[in-house]
């Protein structure tokens, strides 16, 4: 038996995407108001004592982060990846699944209607 936790984090940022045609829209600098949820995973065994697969509060740790670091920023400052919203779901999850061992996905958004999920 598997349980599953999700959370929701917002941020604001700005991006340039290399290797576009330049008559591409995302050639250009934009921005987008994104939605990153983390997805953390336990078995019935792995539990907390309390029956968390872990305590939603020890997730503010990545909300700092991620005001430090993502928030209003230049994306193309920050990654060393071209910023796609796949390759910053990736960086996400190799940056905190040391953190958190449970860590199964990160999905990135940069509208309402798109996604990007990264799961190894």
């Amino acid at each position: 038996m598997a349980f599953r936790i999700t959370k929701k984090f917002e941020f604001s940022a700005s991006h340039q995407l290399s290797g576009l045609a330049p008559e591409h829209q995302c050639a250009r600098m934009h921005g987008h108001n994104y939605v990153v949820e983390l997805e953390l995973e336990a078995d019935d065994k792995s539990l907390l004592p309390v029956g968390f697969v872990r305590d939603y509060g020890d997730l503010s740790a990545f909300k700092t982060w991620l005001d430090k670091h993502l928030d209003h920023r230049h994306l193309n400052d920050v990654m060393d990846e071209n910023p796609t919203a796949e390759n910053m779901a990736v960086w996400v999850y190799r940056t905190w699944s040391l953190e958190f061992s449970e860590l199964t996905c990160v999905r990135v958004s940069e509208t309402p209607k798109t996604w990007a999920e990264y799961r190894p």
